[in-house]
């Protein structure tokens, strides 16, 4: 019912409603009315119920993303707090500024600038983010180009990835919707 809230449709809705009563008036005084005599409000509406079939179903996959997309953020991490690391800290309390632990097979609760590499290499799987299949080498050297591509940064890591391979501790950098994720969740949104 929502999809026949809307201007247009409505306007299309009050054409059917004249085309039929044009046809009745026309009609008037003889026997009977075919089907004929409704064609042009028959395909109003078959047009109109089409349309609000299409949008369910646009609707119904945006949906299915977005819970696709819920699914990519962990529910704790490794954080450290008042000089301790807590392993269970929960991952929707992160903040930026918060030094957290990564380790393999981690899912990524944060964007997170890599400090320290604690192995001599760190891997990422970033097929959720970009696509790559390809484990992708981080490191903790700074990148020069503030607002490079998301392959060329080499020493973050991004809400939603997992850690194939290494461990390091980073910064948080962004949360929620205001990772490279949740960006991609606001436009699936919008």
């Amino acid at each position: 019912l929502e999809q026949f809230d809307d201007p247009l449709v409505k306007i299309l809705l009050a054409a059917a409603v004249i085309s039929t009563g044009t046809a009745i008036l026309e009609k008037e005084g003889e026997a009977s009315f075919g089907i004929s005599d409704f064609v042009e409000p028959l395909v109003i509406l078959t047009i109109l119920i089409l349309n609000a079939i299409v949008g369910v179903w646009q609707e119904h996959n945006a949906e299915s993303a977005l819970e696709a997309l819920k699914d990519l953020t962990p529910s704790t991490a490794r954080v450290y707090r008042d000089g301790k690391v807590d392993p269970e800290f929960l991952a929707r309390d992160i903040v930026p500024g918060d030094i957290v632990d990564i380790q393999v097979g981690d899912m990524i609760p944060a964007d997170i600038r890599v400090l320290r590499l604690k192995t001599t290499t760190l891997g990422i799987e970033q097929m959720s983010l970009t696509g790559e299949s390809a484990t992708v080498r981080k490191e903790s050297t700074p990148i020069s180009q503030v607002d490079a591509e998301i392959q060329l940064k080499t020493n973050m890591v991004f809400a939603g990835t997992v850690c194939s391979n290494g461990y390091m501790t980073g910064v948080v950098q962004a949360t929620g919707m205001h990772t490279e994720i949740g960006k991609v969740q606001a436009a699936v949104q919008g």
